[in-house]
């Protein structure tokens, strides 16, 4: 029986790491798509090997036009067919500035990977997976990884909330368009999770944690994320599209 594919992008570090690994134990065959050199995430890469992952391994940016061609060719070309996208990739400012201080450089950074990255190859990847035969329950699945920015207000990094808001949209806008073809699409909403991004701003997210912001008390690791992409990727969620989950830890929960 032919294996589900599954294209994750940033995925050789953080979450999208964690989401790489957790589908190829879910027994799909992962296509792994970051900027940096094969041999420089070799560790991580020797990881999936070992649990037994059929990989391959593509260098690119998904906000390069060029590169998203050349990431979904090369996913065709080596396995014939993509049943999950994940778009998990995205950049923060390289500057934490004031909303009153942000750059037009820095804004077209972040809106250009966060949120178009993800449009035009999302965009690839529905035309691939509405050529391909259907062979399982779902024509295709869809997991746009976003963040609690695109609901919660950071006026220090403000072109990072809007990209998400971005991609909120896009989840709506995608799944709408593909459900009557088969295929859907969600969002996942992270909370603060233990990544390299999140390491600069360690101190401030301990005192929000023991201050009580969280109602569950502690930080998210990667694994959490990477759990719920594995029951949308699954067939669990057959009769639902465009929606989201917080995975946050309780965060968005408004109390008195």
């Amino acid at each position: 029986m032919t294996k589900k594919t599954a294209l994750v992008t940033g995925a050789s570090r953080g979450i999208g790491f964690a989401i790489a690994r957790r589908l190829g134990q879910d027994g799909f065959r992962v296509a792994v798509v970051a900027t940096g050199s094969e041999e420089k995430n070799r560790a991580n890469l020797d990881i999936l090997s070992s649990d037994g992952t059929d990989w391959i391994y593509i260098q690119g940016n998904i906000g390069e036009s060029l590169d998203r061609k050349r990431i979904v060719s090369s996913v065709m070309e080596a396995f014939g067919r993509i049943d999950v996208l994940v778009n998990n990739a995205g950049v923060a400012p390289l500057v934490r500035a004031d909303l009153l201080e942000m750059s037009e450089e820095s804004f077209d950074r972040v809106m250009g990977i966060n949120t178009k990255g993800n449009m035009f190859l999302t965009q690839l990847v529905a035309k691939e997976m509405l050529n391909q035969e259907k062979l399982f329950k779902k024509r295709g699945t869809i997991i746009n990884i976003s963040s609690c920015s695109a609901e919660v207000s950071s006026t220090s990094r403000g072109e990072y909330c809007v990209s998400k808001a971005g991609v909120s949209m896009l989840t709506k806008l995608y799944a709408d368009r593909l459900a009557g073809e088969g295929i859907l699409v969600h969002e996942i909403r992270p909370g603060v999770i233990a990544t390299d991004m999140t390491s600069k701003v360690t101190e401030k997210y301990n005192k929000l944690i023991e201050e009580g912001a969280f109602p569950i008390a502690r930080w998210g690791q990667a694994e959490d994320i990477a759990d719920a992409v594995s029951a949308f990727a699954d067939d669990h969620f057959l009769y639902t599209t465009g929606n989201y989950i917080d995975v946050d830890g309780g965060f968005h929960i408004k109390r008195l």
